[in-house]
């Protein structure tokens, strides 16, 4: 598909998702559908679509080893070997997880390639990508502290580590500047690093013609998915207040499975609701699971012990064959016949008479 129509179609498809919400509660006045009953559907999604992924994952034979290595594995002691990046047990793994999973090692060390032209003559060059690095590992991170803020609104009292959070993610306070008689809230960090990162993942799929030309609508539609939810909670608590009281109500009822809708909290607040509800029904069935296959993936979590241990695969069954000994035997004396060559002499008189 061409990369404008996947882009339109992404686009549209955020738009309608955002009008859903609009027009349901805000014309129609759907509060409970938006605000109970469609927050349990996408929940029910996302945790039985995860475990059946995950299951389905755990299934799948690994008949051989295939760890992507990095580095000199070990072999004998006078040589040295990259205990992380060529692990040969369980614990150079789990050393290399770690910094895969909280550090994107990986990614750290991609490149891309980039034609051009010097002088008349065509060059190769590669490329290190340090800023999808950076945005990815910002991205990922500001999305765990939002989340983890978040849980004020699930939890009476607010757990300590949350007001810690969000002490240190909010120390850029204006709120002693007044804005139209009111005080600006604390600007929130990763709030604004969120939208940074995401903003440079949606522009790298569209400014670079080798990501572009490989960009689908699944790669445009959760991007921006995520715009559309950061840029509506940011709404919410700049611009388009909404009474957090009785947000909180209606989470902690939802969690709690005893739901009430209060009224007066804004459409704002369910259009956020529904974003995020079609983003976690969505996750399952997406390039999102990346964040649970990491785990799974056989090229990052089994060592490289080739060459001292023996694999069986596992998919072997009996199977009936021929050795070379019983197809000379069978057809011995037609080979030196013809002057092939044999293991075995030809057949002796007697040998044929005990036969």
């Amino acid at each position: 598909m061409n990369f404008v129509l996947s882009l339109v179609f992404s686009s549209l498809a955020v738009l309608v998702v955002v009008l859903i919400p609009w027009i349901g509660v805000g014309a129609l006045n759907l509060k409970i559908l938006f605000g109970v009953v469609i927050p349990y559907a996408a929940l029910a999604t996302f945790i039985v679509g995860i475990i059946v992924r995950v299951l389905d994952w755990g299934r799948s034979p690994v008949p051989y080893r295939i760890p992507t290595t990095a580095g000199q594995m070990w072999s004998f002691p006078w040589i040295k070997s990259n205990p992380i990046d060529n692990p040969k047990g369980t614990g150079g793994v789990v050393v290399r997880m770690l910094f895969e999973v909280l550090t994107f090692r990986s990614l750290f060390r991609n490149t891309r390639l980039e034609y051009s032209k010097v002088d008349g003559v065509p060059r190769i060059n590669y490329e290190w990508e340090k800023w999808l690095w950076l945005a990815a590992l910002l991205f990922h991170y500001s999305f765990l502290v939002i989340f983890l803020r978040h849980f004020r609104f699930f939890m009476e009292p607010v757990p300590g580590f949350v007001t810690l959070l969000e002490s240190l993610d909010g120390f850029l306070q204006m709120g002693a500047a007044p804005f139209n008689g009111f005080g600006l809230p604390g600007v929130y960090l990763t709030d604004m690093l969120l939208m940074a990162a995401v903003t440079w993942l949606l522009l790298r799929r569209i400014l670079y013609s080798q990501i572009r030309y490989l960009s689908l609508p699944a790669d445009y539609f959760p991007l921006l998915l995520i715009l559309s939810l950061g840029t509506t909670g940011i709404l919410m608590r700049y611009l388009l207040r909404v009474d957090i009281t009785k947000v909180k109500e209606l989470v902690i009822g939802i969690f709690k499975f005893s739901p009430v809708v209060p009224d007066g909290i804004g459409v704002i607040f369910y259009i956020h609701l529904f974003i995020l509800c079609v983003l976690i029904t969505y996750f399952p069935f997406s390039k999102l699971m990346h964040f649970a296959g990491i785990f799974l993936s056989p090229t990052r979590n089994l060592s490289n012990n080739n060459r001292f241990v023996r694999h069986v695969n596992p998919w072997n069954y009996p199977v009936k064959f021929h050795t070379y000994e019983e197809y000379e035997d069978e057809f011995r004396d037609a080979m030196i016949e013809v002057g092939l060559p044999v293991d075995k002499g030809a057949k002796t008189a007697e040998e044929g008479e005990k036969e």
